[in-house]
Parts: structure tokens; C-alpha cells; sequence
């Protein structure tokens, strides 16, 4: 992979737990089946999201943390990701936006797997 924060290991693991990417109608259901979407809970009036489900590989999400823990604290280049990521730390806090990269590094990772692309820093820049 050419992301940074995402190394050999990673990316393997990646590979070796999805398989097949065509096993997934899109991107964004990779991250659900990992278990880093928030559980949603609706009964009545009462409608919120909870934690994250964790379902899934659980070292793969370990491993997937890591590398947005990585993105975040020691990344020294600019990418929109990082960028987004960091606005959302000063929000919501470390751990939680640690959480959401991860999720998003996962629909990246699935995209870059299924069209074969390189990582561009850039995509998905606001201009």
C-alpha cells in the first residue's frame, strides 16, 4: 500500500481478510464489516448511535487503529485524510477520531484494492 502509517503487515492482513473486493457491493460496507461503524439503537421516539459494533476481524481492526494512530501522531505529510482527521481530534477527541480514520482508511484501502489505484493525499481535498 501506499499509504503512510499503513505498512507490510497491514496491508496484508487487509488483503488476506477481504479476499475478494468484489465480495462488497461498496466501499463503505468494508468498514461495517470490520465492526468500525457505531451500533444503531431505535425503539419508539428513541433513536441514537451507540459504540462501535465490532464485528469482524478483530486484529485487523486492532491493526487498523494502529495505522490511524500512526496517520495522526507521526505523519509528517499532508494528506486530506490527515487533515480531516486532526480537525475532527480537536472535536471529538483522540480515540474516537482515531476510530473514524480507521473507517475511513478501510473504504480508501478497499477502493485502492478493487480499481487498483496508488493513494492520492489530495482526494476528497475541499478546494
Amino acid at each position: 500500500m501506499s499509504i503512510p502509517g499503513v505498512g507490510a503487515v497491514t496491508a496484508t492482513s487487509f488483503v488476506a481478510a477481504i479476499e475478494d473486493p468484489a465480495n462488497f457491493r461498496n466501499s463503505r460496507s468494508v468498514g461495517a464489516w470490520v465492526g468500525l461503524t457505531t451500533r444503531r439503537y431505535q425503539s419508539g421516539e428513541v433513536d441514537y448511535d451507540g459504540h462501535i459494533s465490532r464485528r469482524g476481524d478483530r486484529h485487523l481492526r486492532w491493526l487498523l487503529y494502529e495505522a490511524a494512530a500512526i496517520i495522526l501522531t507521526r505523519v509528517s505529510s499532508e494528506s486530506s485524510l490527515r487533515t480531516w482527521g486532526l480537525g475532527l481530534r480537536e472535536r471529538i477527541g483522540f480515540k474516537r477520531a482515531a476510530v473514524a480514520v480507521a473507517r475511513k482508511l478501510v473504504v480508501i484501502m478497499h477502493a485502492m484494492l478493487k480499481t487498483g489505484e496508488f493513494f492520492d493525499p489530495q482526494a476528497g481535498a475541499r478546494t
